[in-house]
């Protein structure tokens, strides 16, 4: 459990929460509050549902979930950010998603009483700096979070692996997002500090040290994506067909995972030119992976970069789930002093661009990337620096 002194910066979103909680709920029964954070992914896009290499980090921004018992089996669910309540029925026949908000809420409450879980009623309080739509997992931190403060209410536990796991079929399943397992994995695994070099396979992985005296900036376009929408799924399926097809000469790929770039060139005339590079991004992004691990490891920033903007390159091309407004913002930074990195992160779409950039430009930085992006768009950048933070925790004043 993670103390949190009155004066610390979480403690200025845990109070406000707390008497969120009681305005709504009531005083008599003090809740228990977890918080799970979204996260950012250095390298490795669209390769966690082709069971592939990721490289994301926690960040800290979170979803805050409060959570106290009723005596009936509903969830009463109050949303401070919009300032909406609304009820899930425990015991209703009924189980479909709403297209709303809530669906990921109810979406982890079926899955943990799938799993055997039987849920109590519970009135719950959330809150998120996760900024929403913008490719830093507001979704998986909100579901994590959730995941953690049901479990608490109904007296159970679950391996962080299995909350992980649960939480993406609440998306898969529920919500109807095809995601893969990166961004609830990162918002249980992560480590302050540290990158988690995950294999979406296996779900193996290992903590990597991020360098000294560099900081992740990240930058917010301000055009929100959706998962839910068809252009997500359209890609996952396009990586299926591809696996389809290369299943023929090489029967024992399960995965994109499986093939290298040489078989695929070696069969390029039997994929349609759309197919063949969306095989092709997520196969070479697979290699810059491990490839950026590598030069990390050995504090070869330079190739660090390299791998990064081909990461976006290939984003653009062959994926193509780049847009103009992040196009631009990785072109302003690329052209800066102590710009290390930068790459457009997440589905794509819109959201956001990771930059790793070196201390002592970050001021600079941020002052050149607002106006130049602004006097391309006219749209009003957000920009956010972070350091890599720990993983889904319980809460709690230390009074």
């Amino acid at each position: 459990m993670e103390q949190l002194s009155s004066n610390s910066s979480a403690a200025a979103i845990l109070n406000p929460l707390l008497g969120s909680f009681s305005a709504h709920f009531g005083a008599s029964v003090k809740p228990r509050i977890f918080r799970a954070p979204g996260r950012v992914n250095l390298i490795g896009e669209h390769t966690d549902y082709n069971d592939g290499f990721v490289l994301p980090a926690a960040i800290d921004l979170y979803t805050w979930a409060a959570i106290a018992p009723r005596t009936d089996r509903k969830l009463v669910v109050f949303s401070q950010n919009l300032n909406e309540a609304a009820e899930i029925d425990l015991d209703s026949p009924t189980v479909t998603a709403r297209d709303h908000w809530l669906d990921y809420v109810h979406g982890v409450a079926v899955m943990l009483q799938k799993n055997g879980i039987r849920l109590p009623g519970a009135n719950l309080a959330v809150y998120s700096n996760v900024p929403l739509g913008s490719g830093l997992s507001s979704s998986a931190a909100l579901e994590v979070s959730v995941a953690s403060a049901l479990l608490a209410a109904a007296g159970q536990t679950l391996g962080l692996a299995d909350i992980a796991r649960l939480c993406q079929r609440a998306e898969n399943e529920f919500v109807g997002a095809r995601v893969g397992i990166m961004d609830q994995f990162a918002s249980c695994f992560g480590s302050v500090d540290k990158a988690i070099l995950l294999d979406c396979r296996s779900l193996e992985y290992k903590l990597l040290p991020l360098p000294p005296g560099v900081a992740m900036v990240i930058c917010n376009t301000m055009v929100k994506h959706e998962h839910a929408g068809g252009e997500y799924n359209d890609r996952r399926a396009q990586c299926e067909e591809g696996v389809r097809i290369l299943k023929h000469p090489f029967p024992a790929i399960k995965a994109l995972r499986d093939v290298t770039l040489a078989q695929l060139e070696g069969h390029r005339s039997e994929l349609s030119d759309l197919i063949f590079r969306r095989c092709h991004h997520v196969i070479s992004e697979n290699e810059r992976v491990l490839a950026t691990v590598e030069a990390l490891r050995k504090g070869a920033l330079a190739d660090v970069g390299r791998c990064l903007a081909d990461s976006h390159r290939s984003l653009r091309d062959d994926y193509e789930v780049s847009c103009r407004e992040l196009d631009v913002l990785v072109d302003v930074a690329g052209g800066l002093a102590g710009t290390i990195a930068s790459r457009m992160t997440g589905g794509g779409f819109g959201g956001c661009t990771i930059n790793l950039v070196e201390l002592a430009a970050v001021e600079n930085f941020k002052q050149k990337v607002l106006a130049a992006y602004k006097a391309a768009t006219q749209i009003h950048a957000e920009i956010y620096v972070s350091s890599a933070g720990a993983g889904v925790t319980e809460v709690t004043n230390d009074d």
